[in-house]
């Protein structure tokens, strides 16, 4: 079952596991698979935060920055296999550049917005 999001980003359910594809090049030949556990894990770790420079541009320089931050967490947090799965299927991935880390960048703003509408209509309705 596939449900389309938009032009470049496509949700699809494996096993109640939330899937997104998110396009890695913009000629759109490439992508890169993200799951709801990638997205928890960057949220997790604040990975996003402070990233991009004033300027919001992201380029290569922001993708390198953020490999050396992850691979600092890697060194002190041994053995956390959501972090390691993350570098394995979306930040080391061949297909990472930086236009796929702009287009996970807007994933994961996507999908924080949803689920804090989610988690706001949850409390309404436990109030009611």
């Amino acid at each position: 079952m596939r449900i389309a999001l938009d032009n470049n980003k496509k949700q699809f359910i494996k096993n109640k596991i939330i899937m997104y594809k998110i396009q890695a090049n913009q000629s759109g030949t490439r992508s890169i698979e993200v799951s709801d556990e990638h997205l928890i894990t960057i949220e997790k770790y604040a990975l996003f935060r402070n990233l991009v420079d004033s300027n919001g541009i992201i380029d290569e320089n922001v993708l390198d920055k953020l490999k050396f931050n992850i691979r600092s967490l890697l060194e002190t947090e041994a053995g956390d296999k959501a972090l390691l799965d993350l570098c394995l299927d979306v930040i080391y991935n061949n297909n990472m550049k930086a236009f796929g880390l702009h287009q996970l960048v807007l994933l994961y703003i996507e999908w924080k917005q949803k689920r804090e509408i989610n988690s706001t209509d949850d409390e309404n309705n436990i109030t009611d």
